[in-house]
């Protein structure tokens, strides 16, 4: 299955690719509509360590222990994707306590979210696509 990879040899730390996720997450089409004077909550998120940059996001674990602790059953496993059903999240936090990775985050609407490849917008994630410098890549390992 296909990952999305960071090597943070080649990371600027200028998260563009959060601005690129925020806007494909939007479901607006103008990128400037979709962004100015909002907080953005991108499900990729750029962490700094002295002088390394890298970017965090879902892993898509084979036994992912967001989903096993999941009280009210909104994350599933298809395709090995793992996605949440907004539905059904009852924004209990259980699943941002249990990702040892600080991928899941909480969203503007009471309900939390994480990267989901971008299987909703096209299929190419957007971060990827936005990275000017190519340090997040979307490939098979």
């Amino acid at each position: 299955m296909k990952r999305i990879y960071v090597n943070e040899k080649w990371c600027l730390g200028c998260h563009l690719c959060e601005y690129y996720c925020a806007f494909a997450n939007s479901n607006i089409k103008n990128m400037v509509d979709a962004l100015k004077d909002v907080t953005i909550r991108p499900r990729i998120k750029i962490e700094e360590l002295q002088s390394i940059s890298f970017a965090v996001s879902c892993r898509h674990c084979e036994e992912p222990l967001c989903v096993k602790g999941c009280i009210s059953g909104a994350l599933t496993i298809k395709d090995g994707v793992i996605t949440i059903d907004k539905n059904k999240c009852v924004g209990c936090y259980t699943c941002v306590l249990s990702c040892p990775y600080g991928a899941v985050s909480p969203s503007d609407h009471g309900v939390m979210q994480k990267c989901e490849l971008c299987t909703q917008n096209g299929g190419e994630p957007a971060c990827v696509k936005g990275c000017i410098n190519k340090a997040i890549v979307f490939e098979e390992r």
